[in-house]
């Protein structure tokens, strides 16, 4: 049998349907049992070989005196085709009491079957029940239709078993995967800086405060400091870990906590920042639509890259959401109404660049020509702030000046480079 995702899903519907009840049953121990397949592994090729395989039941199909199982591993499906008169009387009687999302590993033989998934089939000689749901949960693994975030949440490890809810991780994986390639090969040194930390790097309003050895201490908002002070000895370094902020808006585009990619690099300017990042998005796009393939066509998204990221000043942005009947004050920061108006002018990757100066980090350079502007960009996507950078201040002079204003400790500023 060839199975389709819509057969999965008829089939999973009729097992809930059967699996009213609450049902105990004894459980077997694991002993020496060691998987020797995924089902990544399997192909017609080990026609006749014996396997030892593991997951939990997807779906159950019971066909006169034969049952069909599909079982779900790490990598994908395996079919199990128990027919009563190969396995046995009591390895079927157990057969029958099999429920879905009952995690088994099964002892059998491999046997060629062009419609089965892989082109293979396991036939069972033994059966190990090694957790039973005795009642199916209310999350349809294969369904449109689901319950509302808190149950989800509730029960996410069960949650987690929709194939979509798992591609999302897939492509998150090769995402990171493939934007450390790209720094690595590019000639990036990889650093870890602390995640506890005695001051602020962003501005103290976003800090979560935390005690520390009964001192105050915070979780880091951003490397950023760590980052530039780094960068003096590797001069290109990277990191790729959590960040903490306590935003007080509570949306998608506000996270308390997150994966942040952070990147610096010495003797360049944001223009060849901005360069660098769009070639980045660029490659990991490629690299997704390579390796997630299956994950994309699942969620029913292909990502689409423009021919060129276009830069847009701070100016011209608010000359645009004039022109289109939303106006914001020279200075302010770009609301989520904002970008969402920028978005239907630009569905698309592009930057945001020349920000005032007073609305970006007392570590982003100004501009000479211009000082109440800063080298600096923001790339957006769509109505989403993905990313942002500038020219860092060099100058110990400026620096100092700017210190005070945004109350960093002393002793890092005297750590700076002389001017």
């Amino acid at each position: 049998m060839r199975l389709r995702l819509s057969d999965l899903r008829t089939e999973s519907n009729r097992a809930v349907a059967k699996q009213k009840k609450s049902v105990e049953i004894k459980l077997d121990d694991l002993g020496d049992w060691r998987r020797t397949h995924y089902s990544s592994n399997l192909t017609p090729e080990l026609d006749g070989q014996d396997c030892t395989v593991f997951g939990w039941i997807a779906s159950i199909r019971h066909q006169g005196n034969i049952t069909f199982i599909v079982i779900v591993d790490k990598d994908g499906l395996i079919q199990i085709t128990a027919k009563k008169d190969e396995v046995g009387k009591d390895l079927y009687k157990k057969v029958q009491t099999l429920t879905t999302h009952t995690s088994i590993g099964v002892k059998g033989v491999l046997k060629a079957i062009p419609k089965a998934p892989n082109g293979v089939e396991v036939r069972p000689k033994e059966i190990k029940v090694l957790g039973f749901a005795s009642v199916n949960p209310p999350i349809p693994l294969y369904g449109r239709k689901l319950p509302g975030l808190d149950k989800r949440l509730e029960i996410r490890a069960v949650d987690l078993r929709r194939p979509t809810a798992q591609a999302v991780f897939r492509i998150r994986q090769e995402a990171l995967k493939a934007i450390r390639e790209h720094l690595l090969k590019n000639g990036y040194h990889e650093i870890h800086t602390p995640k506890i930390i005695s001051s602020a790097t962003e501005g103290g309003a976003a800090l979560f405060p935390l005690l520390f050895y009964d001192k105050e201490a915070f979780l880091t908002q951003s490397p950023q400091l760590y980052k530039e002070q780094l960068v003096m000895a590797f001069e290109k370094v990277f990191e790729i870990g959590p960040a903490f902020r306590a935003e007080q808006s509570r949306t998608l585009e506000h996270l308390s906590e997150f994966i942040s990619v952070d990147v610096e690099e010495a003797y360049v300017d944001y223009r060849d920042a901005m360069d660098r990042l769009e070639a980045m998005i660029r490659e990991v796009v490629g690299v997704i639509k390579s390796r997630c393939a299956k994950e994309l066509a699942m969620l029913q998204y292909e990502p689409q890259l423009p021919a060129t990221f276009k830069k847009f000043t701070y100016n011209e942005v608010l000359e645009i959401l004039a022109e289109h009947g939303h106006k914001v004050e020279w200075g302010e920061d770009l609301s989520s109404a904002a970008l969402a108006k920028l978005a239907e002018v630009n569905p698309s990757y592009y930057f945001i660049i020349d920000w005032p100066t007073q609305s970006k980090p007392f570590y982003i350079a100004q501009k000479k020509s211009d000082p109440k502007l800063s080298e600096s960009f923001d790339l957006i996507f769509g109505s989403l702030e993905i990313a942002s950078g500038g020219t860092r201040v060099s100058s110990r002079r400026v620096l100092e000046k700017k210190n005070p204003l945004r109350q960093i400790e002393q002793n890092w500023v005297e750590h700076r480079t002389e001017e």
